[in-house]
C-alpha cells in the first residue's frame, strides 16, 4: 500500500467517521482483490473544484458490464469470491452514500486482469458567508 499526497494542503469539510468508513472500504476492497505482489496506491490531491481521492489497484479488475452496478446495495461482481472474502455487498454503496452526503460523487474505472481505480470527488469548502 502506497499513499501519495500532493504538496498542497487538501481541505474538505467532512464528517470524520463517515469519511473514514468510506476510505477504509475502498482500501480494504483494493487489498482484498489484489493478489500477493500487486500494488494498491492511494492518492489525494486538490483540484480546481475541491478534493480528489483515488484508490487504484492491480487486482483482478471488474468486467465492464458490472462496473455500472458496483455502487448498488448488495451488488457483488463475483458472489462466490465475495462470500469467501466476507463481503456483504454494502461497502461501495456506503462509499457512494458518504460522497453524496458531502456534496461529492464517486466513479470507477476498471479492466479485467489489470485492476481498478475508484475516485471520491468532494467540493471545496465554501467561505462562511456563502454557507449561510
Amino acid at each position: 500500500l502506497t499513499v501519495h499526497k500532493s504538496g498542497q494542503p487538501v481541505i474538505a469539510l467532512v464528517n470524520e467517521e463517515d469519511m473514514t468508513e468510506a476510505v477504509d472500504n475502498l482500501i480494504v476492497n483494493a487489498i482484498s482483490y489484489t493478489p500477493s505482489g500487486g500494488t494498491v496506491d492511494v492518492r489525494i490531491r486538490r483540484t480546481d473544484l475541491g478534493l480528489l481521492l483515488e484508490v487504484e489497484d492491480t487486482g483482478c479488475g471488474i468486467p465492464e458490464e458490472a462496473l455500472s452496478r458496483v455502487f448498488e446495495r448488495f451488488y457483488r461482481v463475483d458472489k462466490a469470491r465475495s462470500r469467501a472474502l466476507g463481503g456483504t455487498g454494502l461497502g461501495l454503496a456506503i462509499v457512494k452514500h458518504v460522497a453524496i452526503k458531502h456534496g461529492g460523487k464517486v466513479d470507477a474505472e476498471s479492466e479485467v486482469g489489470k485492476g481498478s481505480k475508484f475516485r471520491i470527488s468532494l467540493p471545496a469548502p465554501q467561505p462562511q458567508a456563502q454557507r449561510g
